[in-house]
């Protein structure tokens, strides 16, 4: 059986640091102790308003990290050329909106679809691996598959809600699982992340055929309680299990 790997988002030790305008928390420092207690990549989001991640954290993650650092970005042509230009071993594709809170769901895959088709292109030139963050749609697997991208990252986002409230999830499970099913039958690497818990992590790992779990918000979070090799270590158990 194939090791399901663990992502660790940092983003939101910039959150912190960027609360007061100080130097600290460290994200720098954040992804070496990710590193350093078994995580197998670390991710981090550059978003167009830099509410947390700045390039300046861009530039020392990737020239201090061993492990590979999975950089998420909007489809943009600022987006394109700092990825051309830090050539991050990973990059996720992301939808954005200027004033949400967080990513509210997948790509709209049928949106500037030229552009996305070009930029997904020229970063496989630089050797990024691509992967495209959608919802768990059987067309939009098949519109990833037509794109070129590497992998997809399945938006876990509304399951993680239901499971929460302890709301019935067994649909959105099953669709969970079909897609994953479809993703793998077309022979791109299926991911999974956004508003995962330890909960929601134990029971979405259960699908066969998810390569690699990408979680930040939760994780961090107890992270100020555990500390961050604790935490990693719960997921990483629960990953195994």
């Amino acid at each position: 059986m194939k090791k399901i790997r663990l992502g660790v988002n940092i983003d939101h030790v910039a959150t912190v640091r960027n609360a007061r305008g100080e130097i600290y928390p460290s994200p720098l420092r954040a992804a070496l102790l990710a590193e350093k207690h078994g995580a197998d990549s670390v991710t981090i989001h550059l978003r167009e308003d830099r509410r947390h991640i700045n390039e300046f954290d861009l530039k020392k993650i990737i020239k201090k990290l061993k492990i590979p650092l999975n950089l998420e970005i909007a489809a943009t042509k600022e987006m394109l050329k700092i990825a051309s230009r830090s050539k991050p071993p990973f990059i996720c594709i992301v939808p954005e909106k200027r004033k949400e809170i967080t990513t509210e769901g997948g790509l709209n895959l049928d949106f500037n679809k030229n552009f996305l088709k070009i930029l997904i292109k020229k970063l496989k030139k630089k050797k990024s691996r691509i992967s495209l963050f959608i919802e768990p749609s059987l067309k939009d697997l098949e519109e990833a598959k037509k794109l070129d991208a590497d992998c997809v990252e399945i938006h876990t986002g509304k399951i993680c809600n239901l499971i929460n409230k302890k709301k019935d999830y067994k649909s959105e499970f099953n669709r969970i699982q079909k897609a994953v099913k479809k993703g793998n039958d077309l022979g791109l690497e299926v991911h999974a992340g956004h508003g995962l818990t330890y909960i929601s992590a134990k029971i979405l790992s259960k699908i066969k055929g998810i390569q690699e779990f990408n979680i930040g918000h939760f994780l961090i979070g107890e992270s100020i309680f555990e500390g961050i090799p604790s935490t990693i270590k719960k997921f990483k158990k629960i990953l195994k299990s």
